[in-house]
């Protein structure tokens, strides 16, 4: 662990650190801002997972969730959204695959399977280095993400039953396996079996028998991907079906921007500290 920023915000500090990763296999970034209260003892955590082409500094630097923290008392972990370095695969040519584009997936397949275990490192790796770090309480974390990090945060909470006191996403990949988006990175990373893909889909875990933890999703209704890419739809009549309780949100004319995420991210994070409250 290698701290290689620290900016103080709204009384906590935002902060950057590096270290080598097992998970990826090469070296990762990510930031933590840790709220006024992080100075007095344990405080919950909140992780945030973003979308295709972001880094740790697209969610920091443009959605306002620091000011929001503070307030709340949450630790908010901001992780990079693929493996990155010469040495790892990518398609310089493509924005939807290899480094920006890790979808929170562990790949089975040459020559991604190596580095990116991005669901391994969300969900195990980096959360160990968190709890050994930083003044978090143990037990007490939540997750959200925005888009491709929106099906991270999804497939995070249904497949780790318990571990998550709730879960939020803005405008998440809901059905990834008949999105474009989510075939192009699953036929790479996972293979040509289709069935195996419906391991790392929301809706498809739901209709297998998963379940959630108190979730909150919003899309715009003026997000241009909405109907080809992100199906929201789909989880709410698998949720439906099952008696999941789900607030899915549709946002009049908002898009798939951090405008978008700038105007609800108090929102979500207000549901996650009730939630990690009630825990």
């Amino acid at each position: 662990m290698k701290k290689v920023e620290r900016i103080k915000e709204f009384g906590g500090w935002l902060e950057r650190w590096q270290h080598e990763s097992e998970a990826c296999q090469c070296n990762m970034t990510f930031s933590v801002y840790l709220p006024p209260q992080a100075s007095k003892g344990p405080v919950p955590v909140v992780y945030w997972l973003s979308g295709l082409t972001c880094t740790d500094d697209n969610v920091r630097v443009k959605a306002g969730a620091q000011r929001y923290c503070a307030e709340l008392g949450l630790i908010l972990v901001m992780p990079d959204t693929s493996p990155r370095g010469l040495a790892v695969p990518d398609v310089p040519e493509r924005y939807d695959l290899g480094q920006g584009a890790g979808f929170y997936v562990n790949a089975t397949q040459s020559p991604w399977k190596t580095n990116y275990r991005m669901y391994d490192y969300v969900s195990r790796e980096l959360p160990g280095l968190v709890e050994t770090h930083f003044p978090v309480i143990a037990g007490k974390q939540s997750i959200s993400g925005h888009s491709m990090g929106g099906h991270g945060a999804l497939i995070c909470a249904l497949k780790n039953p318990g571990r998550y006191a709730s879960v939020s996403a803005f405008a998440p990949i809901c059905n990834p396996v008949v999105s474009p988006w989510g075939k192009g990175c699953f036929s790479a990373y996972l293979g040509t079996d289709t069935k195996l893909w419906e391991d790392w889909d929301a809706t498809c875990l739901v209709n297998a028998g998963a379940t959630l933890p108190p979730a909150l999703i919003d899309h715009g209704t003026g997000d241009e991907f909405l109907a080809e890419q992100l199906f929201p739809g789909n989880l709410e009549a698998a949720c439906a079906k099952r008696g999941i309780p789900l607030t899915l949100r549709m946002q009049e004319d908002y898009d798939h921007s951090y405008h978008f995420i700038g105007t609800f991210i108090g929102e979500h994070l207000a549901f996650h500290a009730r939630a990690l409250a009630d825990r």
